[in-house]
Protein backbone atom coordinates (compact mmCIF):
# COMPACT_ATOMS: atom_id res chain seq x y z
CA UNK A 1 0.00 0.00 0.00
CA UNK A 2 1.12 3.63 -1.28
CA UNK A 3 1.52 6.27 2.19
CA UNK A 4 2.92 9.22 2.31
CA UNK A 5 2.66 10.41 6.12
CA UNK A 6 0.83 13.72 6.30
CA UNK A 7 1.22 14.63 10.54
CA UNK A 8 4.64 13.54 11.19
CA UNK A 9 7.72 15.91 11.18
CA UNK A 10 10.58 15.32 9.01
CA UNK A 11 14.09 16.43 8.94
CA UNK A 12 17.39 17.37 7.27
CA UNK A 13 19.55 18.45 9.49
CA UNK A 14 17.53 20.78 12.53
CA UNK A 15 15.40 22.36 9.56
CA UNK A 16 12.13 20.98 9.96
CA UNK A 17 10.34 19.83 6.92
CA UNK A 18 6.19 19.17 6.74
CA UNK A 19 5.21 15.97 5.09
CA UNK A 20 2.36 17.56 3.56
CA UNK A 21 2.86 17.19 -0.24
CA UNK A 22 -0.80 18.37 -0.79
CA UNK A 23 -0.92 21.33 -2.93
CA UNK A 24 -1.78 24.77 -2.02
CA UNK A 25 -5.37 26.06 -3.19
CA UNK A 26 -6.42 26.82 -6.20
CA UNK A 27 -9.33 28.25 -7.79
CA UNK A 28 -12.47 25.53 -8.36
CA UNK A 29 -14.19 25.13 -11.69
CA UNK A 30 -17.26 26.77 -9.88
CA UNK A 31 -15.12 29.99 -8.87
CA UNK A 32 -14.29 29.97 -12.41
CA UNK A 33 -17.62 29.50 -14.05
CA UNK A 34 -18.61 32.03 -12.35
CA UNK A 35 -16.11 34.10 -13.52
CA UNK A 36 -16.83 33.29 -17.31
CA UNK A 37 -20.88 33.98 -16.64
CA UNK A 38 -19.59 37.83 -15.49
CA UNK A 39 -17.31 38.81 -18.06
CA UNK A 40 -17.43 38.08 -21.71
CA UNK A 41 -15.30 35.33 -22.71
CA UNK A 42 -11.55 36.54 -24.26
CA UNK A 43 -11.81 34.41 -27.11
CA UNK A 44 -14.91 35.37 -28.28
CA UNK A 45 -13.99 38.84 -28.45
CA UNK A 46 -11.14 37.30 -30.36
CA UNK A 47 -12.87 35.97 -32.72
CA UNK A 48 -15.37 38.74 -33.26
CA UNK A 49 -12.41 41.17 -33.81
CA UNK A 50 -10.95 38.79 -36.48
CA UNK A 51 -14.29 39.61 -38.48
CA UNK A 52 -14.22 43.06 -38.04
CA UNK A 53 -14.85 45.26 -41.10
CA UNK A 54 -11.39 46.72 -43.03
CA UNK A 55 -10.95 50.34 -42.46
CA UNK A 56 -7.87 52.35 -42.35
CA UNK A 57 -8.49 52.59 -38.48
CA UNK A 58 -9.23 48.73 -37.71
CA UNK A 59 -5.88 47.66 -40.16
CA UNK A 60 -3.73 50.10 -38.16
CA UNK A 61 -1.69 47.78 -35.83
CA UNK A 62 -3.02 50.11 -32.49
CA UNK A 63 -6.56 48.87 -32.87
CA UNK A 64 -5.56 44.96 -32.49
CA UNK A 65 -6.43 43.85 -29.11
CA UNK A 66 -3.25 43.79 -26.92
CA UNK A 67 -2.96 40.05 -26.19
CA UNK A 68 -3.75 39.40 -29.91
CA UNK A 69 -0.75 41.80 -31.46
CA UNK A 70 2.60 40.24 -31.35
CA UNK A 71 4.58 42.84 -32.31
CA UNK A 72 3.49 44.70 -28.99
CA UNK A 73 3.99 41.47 -26.94
CA UNK A 74 7.73 41.55 -28.13
CA UNK A 75 9.03 44.97 -27.12
CA UNK A 76 11.16 45.28 -24.49
CA UNK A 77 8.75 47.07 -22.28
CA UNK A 78 6.96 43.95 -22.22
CA UNK A 79 9.20 42.06 -20.36
CA UNK A 80 7.28 41.93 -17.20
CA UNK A 81 4.42 40.62 -18.80
CA UNK A 82 6.59 37.93 -20.36
CA UNK A 83 7.67 37.14 -17.33
CA UNK A 84 4.23 36.65 -15.93
CA UNK A 85 2.86 34.49 -19.20
CA UNK A 86 5.96 32.35 -18.13
CA UNK A 87 5.01 31.86 -15.11
CA UNK A 88 1.59 31.57 -15.65
CA UNK A 89 1.07 29.31 -18.28
CA UNK A 90 2.76 26.33 -16.97
CA UNK A 91 1.26 26.79 -13.35
CA UNK A 92 -2.16 26.21 -14.47
CA UNK A 93 -1.98 23.74 -16.87
CA UNK A 94 0.02 21.85 -14.49
CA UNK A 95 -2.31 22.40 -11.88
CA UNK A 96 -4.95 20.96 -14.50
CA UNK A 97 -3.39 17.82 -14.83
CA UNK A 98 -3.37 17.22 -11.04
CA UNK A 99 0.59 17.31 -10.63
CA UNK A 100 0.85 17.75 -7.30
CA UNK A 101 4.57 17.15 -6.91
CA UNK A 102 7.45 16.67 -8.72
CA UNK A 103 11.36 14.46 -8.92
CA UNK A 104 13.10 16.49 -10.73
CA UNK A 105 15.87 15.31 -12.59
CA UNK A 106 19.23 17.03 -14.15
CA UNK A 107 21.83 16.22 -16.12
CA UNK A 108 23.93 16.09 -19.58
CA UNK A 109 22.59 16.61 -22.88
CA UNK A 110 25.66 14.92 -23.97
CA UNK A 111 26.22 11.38 -22.48
CA UNK A 112 25.20 8.44 -24.62
CA UNK A 113 23.04 5.97 -24.19
CA UNK A 114 24.74 2.23 -23.18
CA UNK A 115 25.86 0.59 -26.53
CA UNK A 116 25.33 4.31 -28.83
CA UNK A 117 28.44 5.71 -29.51
CA UNK A 118 29.41 9.31 -28.89
CA UNK A 119 29.19 11.75 -31.45
CA UNK A 120 31.69 13.93 -30.18
CA UNK A 121 34.45 14.46 -32.77
CA UNK A 122 37.35 14.45 -30.35
CA UNK A 123 38.28 10.39 -29.79
CA UNK A 124 39.48 11.14 -25.91
CA UNK A 125 36.25 13.18 -25.00
CA UNK A 126 34.04 10.69 -26.68
CA UNK A 127 35.51 7.91 -24.69
CA UNK A 128 34.80 9.59 -21.40
CA UNK A 129 31.54 10.82 -22.33
CA UNK A 130 30.67 6.72 -22.84
CA UNK A 131 31.97 6.07 -19.62
CA UNK A 132 29.80 8.10 -18.14
CA UNK A 133 26.57 5.98 -20.59
CA UNK A 134 25.56 3.63 -16.90
CA UNK A 135 23.96 7.07 -15.72
CA UNK A 136 21.52 6.73 -18.80
CA UNK A 137 19.68 3.59 -17.08
CA UNK A 138 20.22 4.68 -13.46
CA UNK A 139 18.45 7.98 -14.11
CA UNK A 140 15.49 5.77 -16.79
CA UNK A 141 15.61 3.07 -13.46
CA UNK A 142 14.85 6.35 -10.95
CA UNK A 143 12.23 7.59 -12.96
CA UNK A 144 10.47 3.93 -13.69
CA UNK A 145 10.61 3.64 -9.82
CA UNK A 146 9.22 7.45 -9.03
CA UNK A 147 6.51 6.67 -11.94
CA UNK A 148 5.04 4.32 -9.77
CA UNK A 149 3.37 6.30 -7.33
CA UNK A 150 0.07 6.38 -7.56
CA UNK A 151 -2.78 9.15 -7.94
CA UNK A 152 -4.00 10.33 -4.55
CA UNK A 153 -7.62 9.83 -3.58
CA UNK A 154 -8.41 13.42 -5.09
CA UNK A 155 -6.86 11.84 -8.12
CA UNK A 156 -3.31 14.25 -7.53
CA UNK A 157 0.19 13.00 -8.88
CA UNK A 158 2.86 12.74 -6.46
CA UNK A 159 6.94 12.72 -7.23
CA UNK A 160 5.99 13.24 -11.10
CA UNK A 161 9.38 12.52 -13.68
CA UNK A 162 10.54 16.38 -14.59
CA UNK A 163 13.26 16.77 -16.93
CA UNK A 164 14.96 19.83 -19.06
CA UNK A 165 13.18 18.08 -22.02
CA UNK A 166 15.73 17.55 -24.41
CA UNK A 167 18.63 14.80 -25.40
CA UNK A 168 20.68 11.94 -22.79
CA UNK A 169 20.18 12.24 -19.25
CA UNK A 170 16.88 14.07 -19.55
CA UNK A 171 15.49 11.87 -22.19
CA UNK A 172 16.52 8.80 -20.15
CA UNK A 173 14.39 10.05 -17.17
CA UNK A 174 10.94 11.03 -19.39
CA UNK A 175 11.91 7.65 -20.84
CA UNK A 176 11.78 5.63 -17.54
CA UNK A 177 8.01 7.15 -17.25
CA UNK A 178 6.74 6.53 -20.33
CA UNK A 179 8.04 2.72 -19.45
CA UNK A 180 5.55 2.96 -16.54
CA UNK A 181 3.04 4.52 -18.67
CA UNK A 182 2.96 7.86 -16.43
CA UNK A 183 2.61 11.08 -17.26
CA UNK A 184 6.22 12.76 -17.48
CA UNK A 185 7.11 16.73 -17.85
CA UNK A 186 9.69 18.49 -20.17
CA UNK A 187 10.39 21.70 -19.70
CA UNK A 188 12.61 23.15 -22.82
CA UNK A 189 14.45 26.01 -24.01
CA UNK A 190 14.65 28.17 -26.78
CA UNK A 191 18.49 27.82 -27.82
CA UNK A 192 20.67 28.92 -30.65
CA UNK A 193 20.66 25.77 -32.43
CA UNK A 194 17.42 23.34 -32.26
CA UNK A 195 16.97 21.41 -29.46
CA UNK A 196 13.69 19.64 -29.76
CA UNK A 197 11.70 17.77 -27.41
CA UNK A 198 12.08 14.05 -26.82
CA UNK A 199 9.56 11.93 -27.89
CA UNK A 200 9.13 10.62 -24.07
CA UNK A 201 7.72 13.63 -22.90
CA UNK A 202 3.29 13.99 -22.26
CA UNK A 203 2.64 16.38 -25.03
CA UNK A 204 0.10 18.07 -22.93
CA UNK A 205 3.18 18.71 -20.34
CA UNK A 206 5.92 19.43 -22.80
CA UNK A 207 6.53 22.99 -22.48
CA UNK A 208 8.93 25.90 -23.85
CA UNK A 209 10.62 28.66 -22.43
CA UNK A 210 12.64 31.93 -23.20
CA UNK A 211 13.38 33.00 -19.91
CA UNK A 212 15.71 30.56 -18.05
CA UNK A 213 15.00 32.32 -14.68
CA UNK A 214 11.63 31.37 -15.21
CA UNK A 215 12.48 27.80 -16.59
CA UNK A 216 14.49 27.14 -13.43
CA UNK A 217 12.03 28.21 -10.99
CA UNK A 218 9.23 25.67 -12.71
CA UNK A 219 11.58 22.95 -11.94
CA UNK A 220 11.83 23.53 -7.97
CA UNK A 221 7.51 25.25 -7.66
CA UNK A 222 6.69 21.50 -7.31
CA UNK A 223 9.77 19.77 -6.35
CA UNK A 224 10.31 17.33 -3.61
CA UNK A 225 13.30 15.81 -4.73
CA UNK A 226 16.04 16.67 -7.05
CA UNK A 227 18.80 14.19 -8.35
CA UNK A 228 21.34 15.64 -10.28
CA UNK A 229 23.55 13.51 -12.73
CA UNK A 230 27.02 14.42 -14.46
CA UNK A 231 26.67 17.57 -16.41
CA UNK A 232 28.34 20.83 -17.50
CA UNK A 233 27.47 24.75 -17.19
CA UNK A 234 23.62 24.07 -17.09
CA UNK A 235 23.59 20.95 -14.64
CA UNK A 236 26.05 23.09 -12.50
CA UNK A 237 23.68 26.24 -12.89
CA UNK A 238 20.74 24.24 -11.82
CA UNK A 239 22.59 22.47 -9.32
CA UNK A 240 23.70 25.31 -7.43
CA UNK A 241 20.71 27.46 -7.59
CA UNK A 242 19.34 24.81 -5.83
CA UNK A 243 21.81 24.18 -3.12
CA UNK A 244 21.72 28.33 -2.29
CA UNK A 245 17.73 28.30 -2.22
CA UNK A 246 18.02 25.69 0.68
CA UNK A 247 21.14 26.87 2.45
CA UNK A 248 19.43 30.31 2.37
CA UNK A 249 16.13 28.87 3.51
CA UNK A 250 14.46 30.16 0.38
CA UNK A 251 12.78 26.75 0.10
CA UNK A 252 12.56 23.73 2.25
CA UNK A 253 14.73 21.04 2.45
CA UNK A 254 14.22 18.32 0.00
CA UNK A 255 16.69 14.94 -1.13
CA UNK A 256 19.28 16.50 -3.34
CA UNK A 257 21.11 13.68 -4.70
CA UNK A 258 24.14 13.88 -6.69
CA UNK A 259 24.48 10.70 -8.78
CA UNK A 260 28.32 9.98 -9.39
CA UNK A 261 30.50 10.49 -6.48
CA UNK A 262 34.02 10.81 -8.20
CA UNK A 263 32.52 12.99 -10.97
CA UNK A 264 31.46 15.31 -8.56
CA UNK A 265 34.12 15.21 -6.50
CA UNK A 266 36.59 15.71 -9.63
CA UNK A 267 35.14 18.98 -10.97
CA UNK A 268 33.86 20.38 -7.79
CA UNK A 269 36.07 20.37 -4.16
CA UNK A 270 33.13 20.92 -1.62
CA UNK A 271 35.55 20.51 1.29
CA UNK A 272 37.89 23.22 -0.06
CA UNK A 273 35.19 25.55 0.36
CA UNK A 274 34.61 24.59 3.88
CA UNK A 275 38.53 25.04 4.50
CA UNK A 276 38.56 28.48 2.70
CA UNK A 277 35.78 29.23 4.89
CA UNK A 278 33.05 30.50 2.26
CA UNK A 279 30.37 27.41 3.47
CA UNK A 280 29.98 26.19 6.72
CA UNK A 281 30.55 22.42 7.15
CA UNK A 282 27.12 21.72 7.91
CA UNK A 283 26.41 23.18 4.46
CA UNK A 284 27.66 19.79 3.12
CA UNK A 285 24.93 17.61 4.38
CA UNK A 286 21.97 19.67 1.91
CA UNK A 287 22.76 16.71 -0.73
CA UNK A 288 24.32 13.12 -0.47
CA UNK A 289 26.09 11.55 -3.18
CA UNK A 290 24.81 8.21 -4.51
CA UNK A 291 25.65 5.64 -6.94
CA UNK A 292 22.78 4.05 -8.58
CA UNK A 293 18.83 4.44 -8.87
CA UNK A 294 17.40 2.08 -6.22
CA UNK A 295 19.39 3.84 -3.13
CA UNK A 296 18.02 7.26 -4.25
CA UNK A 297 14.72 6.02 -4.02
CA UNK A 298 15.09 4.51 -0.67
CA UNK A 299 16.54 8.03 0.71
CA UNK A 300 13.16 9.94 -0.75
CA UNK A 301 10.91 6.92 0.39
CA UNK A 302 12.39 7.54 4.22
CA UNK A 303 12.47 11.08 3.78
CA UNK A 304 9.00 11.52 3.07
CA UNK A 305 8.08 8.17 5.00
CA UNK A 306 6.66 6.79 1.91
CA UNK A 307 5.30 3.51 2.74
CA UNK A 308 4.82 0.84 -0.45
Amino acid sequence: MWRIATTSILTLGAAPIAADLRPAYTPTMTDRKIAKRLFAHAAQDAATAKKTQSTPQTTSPSYKLAFQDEEFLLREDLRPVRFQLELLKPELLLDEAKIASTLVIYGSARIPEPGTPSAHADAGIARNLEQLSPYYEEARQLARLASQAPRDALGWRQFVVCSGGGPSIMEAANRGAHDEDAETIGLNIVLPHEQLPNPYVTPELSFQFHYFALRKMHFLLRARAVAVFPGGFGTLDELFELLTLIQTGKIKPMPVLLFGQEFWEDVIDFEALVRRGVIAGRDLGIFRYVEGAEQAWDIIRAFYDIRL
